[in-house]
């Protein structure tokens, strides 16, 4: 009779991908919801119903080595590993993030600045490099944390940082304490913004424009895009995003998921991904050809409504840029009544 046995697998971390326009209650943050609102959103709430998730194949080669698995749930996924694995000090995991959902990049913030694939040559075009611009990279080597040591999150995107000259509209930036957004390109003076809550350290730390790498060319390109990716044969053309995991974190082991020894950790990390769902200034358009539009923007949800407005909340399909010259003034959804 042949010899049995069992592995006994223990989670090595798992990521949770948040989109606040299925998960907040029109004005409201999800996390601030009630517990029962909480379990409503989250029961119906399902990634896959706007992004695919996948391994990148390096990475399904190196979780087959060590005999470890990832698994899909309705929030992200989670990595496990047999209790007796021993993982080297320097792995790298990466999983490749693509968009579903022909809406997404209507209530999507942060998703107007185009990805456009550039292919460049070394300068004695021997190399073709293809290059993907303004394409996210959320990594545990550079996420930041909220919360105290019982309760931490770890997210997975850099840490919210002051307004840059070169933030674009819908830039998440902190100022004096509080969570801001611009409301509209920069143009020289006081620029257009809004405050999203008057505390930065209370709120999720959002996929924001300093997610996007700066690029550094190989040698000899001198034409490389300057934010984005390097895409190689590991990844795909249609890549919006890239979840990129290191076993260790040396300046904050709170976000490693294996210990010195190469082994998983008594308690696994948790990391969370949290996408903003756009606010949109909205236009109600009668049927005389009459118009009205709200005092500021207000965020879009699939839940609830904006406080302080009236009409009935826009679709999503409706979603219209407006111009000053080349600048971007307001992103607007237009309302039918």
């Amino acid at each position: 009779m042949a010899e049995r046995t069992e592995n006994t697998y223990r989670k090595l971390f798992e990521v949770r991908i948040f989109h606040h326009y299925w998960l907040d209650d029109g004005a409201t943050l999800f996390d601030r919801l009630s517990d029962e609102k909480k379990e409503r959103n989250l029961l119906a709430y399902d990634v896959e119903r706007f992004l695919s998730i996948k391994p990148t194949a390096a990475t399904e080669k190196t979780l087959k080595a060590y005999r470890a698995i990832w698994r899909k749930t309705r929030t992200g996924f989670i990595v496990a590993a047999p209790d007796d694995a021993v993982l080297p000090l320097d792995t790298m995991l990466k999983w490749g993030l693509a968009v579903i959902d022909p809406e997404f990049f209507n209530y999507t913030a942060l998703t107007l600045p185009p990805q456009a694939i550039r292919e460049c040559y070394s300068a004695d075009r021997s190399t073709r490099y293809r290059f993907k611009e303004n394409v996210p990279v959320f990594s545990n080597l550079t996420g930041a944390s909220r919360g105290g040591s019982e309760s931490k999150w770890l997210f997975l995107s850099r840490e919210i940082e002051p307004l840059d000259a070169g933030d674009k509209i819908e830039a998440i930036f902190e100022e004096s304490g509080a969570l801001c957004q611009l409301t509209a390109d920069q143009t020289g003076g006081d620029p257009a913004t809004q405050t999203l809550d008057s505390d930065v350290s209370s709120m999720p730390v959002f996929a924001n424009q300093n997610d996007v790498p700066e690029i550094t060319p190989p040698e000899g390109v001198t034409d490389a895009p300057s934010r984005g990716i390097l895409l190689d044969d590991d990844l795909p053309g249609d890549l919006f995003a890239l979840i990129s995991l290191a076993a260790t974190r040396g300046n904050n082991d709170e976000f490693s998921f294996i210990d010195i020894n190469g082994k998983s950790l008594a308690k696994y990390p948790v990391y969370e991904v949290r996408f903003k769902n756009r606010h949109t200034w909205w236009k109600w358009i009668g049927r005389d050809g009459t118009e009205s539009l709200s005092t500021e923007p207000q965020p879009v949800t699939y839940y609830g409504n904006a406080s302080g407005s009236t009409g009935p909340k826009p679709s999503v399909e409706m979603v219209r840029t407006e111009l000053t010259g080349t600048a971007i003034s307001k992103i607007v959804s237009e309302i039918f009544i």
